[in-house]
């Protein structure tokens, strides 16, 4: 893939790449990323999901549900979510406690598992330097937590032999990750054209029932996508409708 200062919009593939997008929560990936990860899934793209958390902390006013029960119940709705997407494997989840979050080294290590086991080109995964957007929005921490998390992981964990030697301990060879997408990024630098992928990113979300209730976020969807959209044609990019990222590529793959 060219560099992303010559080529700011993702262009079509022909060429199957693996992707893993981590993400700290359940839903967290279909509101930033629904669309690319449909889209990838179509060109054929081989797609797996983590989750650090089960979402067992989002009760959204439920005052009876114990975090077991919704923590079962958010697991079912992410599987359901993914394959709404086009995503070919089961869900992977670390089981963390949802809104407790700590960029620890076990966490690190954690992920570096999965990297090493699924061996990704492409990762995507959260911005770690987000606190706030505008006058209206506290980023979670467990966002900020599971971004730093991640590029530790990929840098120096998944790729080091010497970094956690107990991986290399359980048979798991290094791998490099060529490629980063990050999410929800206040300054994104690649944008990838989500046109006709509108649909199963709000089939997605509604997959979120827990959370979404019986509210429809078509039309959310579309805006937001629109108005990712322009922002990218402020720089030169004709795209309808859109999501943005923060692109590191790595090396020569």
């Amino acid at each position: 893939m060219t560099d992303t200062t010559e080529t700011p919009v993702e262009q079509k593939t022909t060429a199957p790449r693996r992707v893993l997008i981590v993400m700290a929560h359940p839903d967290d990936g279909e509101f930033g990323s629904g669309g690319t990860l449909a889209r990838w899934a179509a060109e054929g793209r081989d797609i797996y999901y983590c989750l650090i958390t089960d979402g067992q902390a989002g009760d959204q006013g439920d005052k009876e549900i114990t975090s077991e029960q919704l923590a079962a119940k958010r697991q079912v709705e992410a599987q359901d979510a993914a394959n709404a997407l086009g995503v070919q494997h089961p869900v992977i989840f670390l089981h963390y406690q949802d809104s407790r979050l700590e960029p620890t080294l076990q966490l690190r290590s954690d992920i570096a598992r999965v990297i090493r086991t699924v061996k990704p080109d492409v990762v995507i995964c959260q911005d770690p330097t987000r606190y706030w957007s505008g006058q209206g929005y506290i980023n979670h921490p467990d966002h900020r937590i599971a971004g730093e998390a991640t590029l530790g992981a990929i840098i120096p964990v998944a790729g080091t032999r010497l970094a956690f030697p107990e991986l290399a301990a359980e048979g798991l060879e290094t791998h490099e990750v060529q490629e980063v997408y990050i999410s929800g990024t206040s300054e994104p630098d690649r944008w990838v054209d989500i046109s006709g992928y509108l649909e199963q990113k709000a089939a997605a979300l509604k997959a979120h029932k827990s959370q979404m209730g019986d509210w429809d976020p078509t039309e959310m969807v579309r805006d937001w996508a629109k108005e990712t959209a322009n922002s990218a044609r402020k720089h030169g990019h004709e795209i309808e409708y859109a999501e943005a990222y923060k692109y590191i590529k790595r090396g020569d793959g």
